[in-house]
């Protein structure tokens, strides 16, 4: 394996996502890898990377497609106690689209929040290639993401980072590679959010080789999130019905898993986030010890909440649920509770906290450019700043926030969750200012709730 550790300029180009389910074929010829877009500063600090290259003669078990690991670890942390896995789906275009995975503003809070880091994938999988060949960690993925986590504590001087436990976020193909994960290493996983993929469905038809279950992975915290409209649809219809079936199986069996289902969406990941981020905040709360290194605390199903499946029923808690537990939505404490029925009913959260003010506001008289630093909103996210001169607004970044996927991000977000190119940062030009005159600016955070910071 080969790393690689150097400043990359910044790519204007974003490429839309396609999507394609797993389906397996061995590769026979040698394929050009994928050329992934640049992002800017993802191989400085506090980013680090690095790159498996696409092996030219593959040997038995090795992986086959190469790979680009981004980490994120918050400025300042003296150890990172977990990594916020946020893994891309099948197809070249989740996988240029997965390059701004460890730039998320929303998701580094999480992180933050928890002292921990974030860690973006990037397969370098071309078209013609099959997806199979990563998103099944048997064919050589597990291998490569230890051995790329050694790399990345060494560069980023955490030797932790080889050994910290894991939340996996997987879309796709990537709830497909998360469920796999789950069964090799699940004393190292927190928890699991399978974003309209398992390979549950797969092994069941006997289409994969089915895993052995451990017990230990029965006791991980988990949430399948389907999109409804995926259950009749031809293409993804089995990311619902495995989904389904995964949640029944895993729930008979005493597993702390939940059932989420989006009414807005298919196959995109729309608004997950609002209730993705909570989760495992919740999960991560509960499990981390409080010395790093050891082992993930084990939790107590009879202290979550529960609510009959695939309905809009406020949850209660464990022992006051009067219908059958096995076959119950779990969920793991009231706050999640309620953001799950809120997400239920219309795809989203409710949210009635403003978002941090912005500081650090700083003007360079000889340009007109404003600068500041703002903390992320935990429970929206941010949507924009409105900038203010002498208490009259002259502008706002971006100037017309737009997702097609779910609600307007100032990072903007693609099909798969992740922020789009390029990527805005927090400056603003003043261009109608008269030089010579003295001018007062605020500058105001706007979460995707509305509401305005103080």
């Amino acid at each position: 394996m080969k790393s690689r550790a150097s400043l990359m300029p910044l790519a204007i180009l974003f490429l839309m996502q396609t999507v394609s389910f797993p389906v397996f074929a061995e590769e026979t010829k040698t394929i050009e890898p994928l050329e992934l877009p640049k992002v800017d500063a993802s191989f400085q600090p506090p980013y680090y990377s690095t790159t498996y290259e696409q092996p030219t003669d593959p040997k038995e078990g090795q992986l086959q497609i190469g790979v680009t690991y981004t980490l994120w670890i918050p400025e300042g942390l003296k150890e990172v106690r977990g990594i916020i896995v946020h893994q891309h789906g099948c197809g070249s275009g989740s996988c240029t689209g997965s390059v701004t995975a460890a730039h998320d503003l929303h998701w580094q809070e999480l992180a933050r929040k928890n002292n921990c880091a974030l860690l973006g994938p990037s397969f370098h999988q071309a078209k013609e290639q099959n997806c199979r060949l990563w998103c099944d960690p048997r064919n050589g993925s597990n291998k490569v993401f230890i051995e790329s986590l050694k790399k990345l504590a060494k560069h980023s001087g955490h030797p932790e980072v080889a050994t910290a436990p894991w939340c996996l976020w997987g879309h796709s193909g990537g709830g497909f590679w998360s469920s796999l994960m789950q069964m090799e290493y699940p004393e190292r996983i927190v928890a699991i959010w399978f974003q309209s993929g398992t390979a549950f469905g797969y092994w069941t038809a006997g289409e994969i080789t089915a895993p052995t279950i451990p017990e230990a992975a029965m006791q991980i915290p988990m949430m399948a999130n389907p999109g409804l409209k995926e259950k009749e649809n031809k293409r993804f219809s089995r990311a619902w019905t495995g989904s389904l079936a995964m949640f029944k199986d895993y729930r008979a069996k005493g597993a702390p898993i939940g059932f989420a289902p989006d009414p807005k969406t298919g196959h995109e990941t729309g608004d997950s986030r609002y209730l993705a981020i909570p989760f495992f905040n919740a999960c991560l709360q509960m499990r981390l010890p409080e010395k790093v290194g050891e082992p993930l605390k084990t939790i107590d199903v009879s202290e979550g909440w529960l609510a009959p499946l695939n309905s809009e029923e406020t949850p209660v808690p464990f022992a006051d649920y009067k219908g059958d537990k096995a076959t119950a939505v779990w969920l793991p404490n009231k706050t999640v509770a309620m953001a799950w029925l809120d997400f239920v009913k219309t795809g989203a959260t409710k949210d009635t906290t403003p978002p941090p003010a912005p500081t650090n506001v700083k003007v360079d008289s000889s340009t007109g450019k404003i600068t500041w630093t703002a903390p992320t909103d935990f429970e929206s996210g941010l949507h924009s700043f409105i900038i203010e001169r002498n208490g009259k607004q002259i502008g706002q970044l971006p100037e017309k926030p737009t997702n097609r996927f779910g609600r307007p991000l100032f990072q903007g977000m693609s099909y798969g969750d992740t922020p789009v190119l390029p990527l805005l940062k927090f400056q603003f030009v003043d261009k109608t200012a008269e030089n010579g005159k003295q001018y007062q600016y605020r500058v105001k955070a706007v979460n995707t709730a509305g509401l305005q910071s103080k």
